[in-house]
């Protein structure tokens, strides 16, 4: 009886050996015929038998499970990519087990392929706005091409995009790991027959000037990335709303650029937010010695200092950045809000008065009153002064028109609305 068992069993192992042939060698045609849903209901029916076989035959299944899922990846989906690249991964693990190379080459050659059709796909996700499946297969392809540190800052900025802070905080930081710059040169030459502009390798672009093929060989300096990418991780800590860790990340950064004022103006807020005032009015000295003579600096800071409600400073940067560049619409659109904002401050308390019947309150109320006018009255002029330099801008015109509205004055009113209507 316990022979009969052997023999059993014996003959159930051979006929699943034929079943696993069976199925690999409808897949394999499958695959030859260019159907690769066939090819995958095949490898289905062999799975269930494949962790008994031989590694011959494991490693045969697992090339063409990876060769199908590729196939089927070619249509965007990252899930069909992991699959392919899974089972591309032990392909070469089997064979180096074994010490046979028979799939290795054309393996490797095929996981090289994925990246390219990855890339494409996130491109196309991106542009269809979904930021975090474009993000994932870039860091796939990061993790397929791990010399290509570029694909992981791409992911980074496509999961930044669709607000996947998270995501976008774990590919920041594997940058930092890696130790990624971003920086370099591009090497460029125009193209004699097409007339464009091409960039490649320096040796390559040398080679061709020589040749004649291209002209007008060029060197262009590529900035470190590496103050913007701590710069965002601060961002991100703050949006997530860990100020810390944010902090933490500014004090970083801040030691290799000391001098960045952007990265200066971003501390300079967080201090703000936390309450330390001392510190933020520090900060925005030190970004404002530093760039004395940048008038988007000081509109810069005139924007914080005005979301922060510091009116008065904010002002004074907005009349610095004029100084520096007299036309400045947004700078004058803002110097002008600001007095528009001081007068808006003092309507609370004008309608606390309008309601008493007290001289002295009704006294205070036209008080008031006056000053909120002239208030606005000053951001008038400001945008009057503004339209000899900038006599089109439609967003001039359209607050000037609003102050006037606001003032009751019908004649200026009436003059802007025709100007607008030109």
């Amino acid at each position: 009886m316990k022979t009969k068992i052997f023999i059993l069993a014996a003959m159930s192992f051979t006929i699943a050996g034929f079943a696993q042939k069976a199925e690999l060698k409808a897949a394999d045609k499958a695959l030859k015929g260019e159907d690769a849903i066939a090819a995958k209901a095949a490898l289905e029916g062999a799975a269930s038998l494949i962790e008994g076989a031989d590694d011959k035959t494991k490693t045969l299944y697992y090339f063409l499970r990876g060769k199908t899922y590729a196939e089927l990846a070619k249509k965007g989906d990252i899930k069909d990519f992991g699959e392919a690249s899974t089972s591309f991964d032990e392909v070469i693990a089997l064979e180096e087990t074994s010490g046979k190379s028979k799939y290795t080459d054309e393996t490797q050659q095929r996981i090289a392929a994925l990246v390219p059709d990855l890339v494409n796909a996130a491109v196309e996700d991106n542009s269809n706005k979904m930021y975090k499946e474009g993000g994932e297969k870039l860091y796939m392809s990061y993790k397929l091409s791990p010399k290509d540190t570029s694909y992981l800052y791409y992911a980074s900025s496509s999961a930044v995009n669709g607000g996947h802070y998270e995501d976008a905080l774990k590919y920041y930081d594997e940058l930092k790991a890696v130790g990624y710059d971003g920086g370099g040169t591009r090497y460029t030459a125009v193209n004699v027959a097409s007339g464009t502009v091409e960039e490649m390798d320096v040796v390559q672009r040398d080679l061709f000037v020589k040749a004649g093929t291209h002209t007008d060989p060029k060197d262009e300096k590529i900035p470190s990335k590496k103050a913007e990418i701590v710069k965002n991780i601060a961002l991100i800590y703050s949006q997530l709303g860990q100020d810390d860790k944010a902090m933490e990340a500014y004090v970083i950064a801040r030691e290799d650029n000391p001098n960045d004022v952007n990265l200066i103006l971003n501390q300079a807020n967080l201090y703000y937010k936390l309450g330390e005032k001392d510190k933020f009015k520090v900060l925005m000295a030190e970004a404002s010695n530093l760039a004395p003579d940048n008038a988007d600096l000081q509109y810069n800071i005139g924007v914080i200092n005005m979301e922060q409600g510091n009116i008065k400073e904010a002002r004074v940067a907005y009349e610095r950045a004029l100084e520096i560049k007299p036309d400045y619409i947004n700078a004058q659109l803002n110097l002008s809000t600001t007095y528009v904002n001081e007068g808006n401050g003092l309507i609370d308390a004008m309608n606390d008065l309008s309601m008493s019947r007290k001289k002295s309150d009704l006294d205070k109320y036209d008080a008031l009153k006056q000053q909120k006018d002239d208030l606005f009255v000053v951001a008038a002029k400001v945008l009057e002064d503004a339209l000899d330099l900038n006599s089109d801008s439609q967003a001039i015109l359209n607050q000037l028109k609003n102050i006037y509205g606001a003032l009751g004055d019908d004649e200026n009113f009436m003059r802007i609305k025709a100007l607008i209507q030109e």
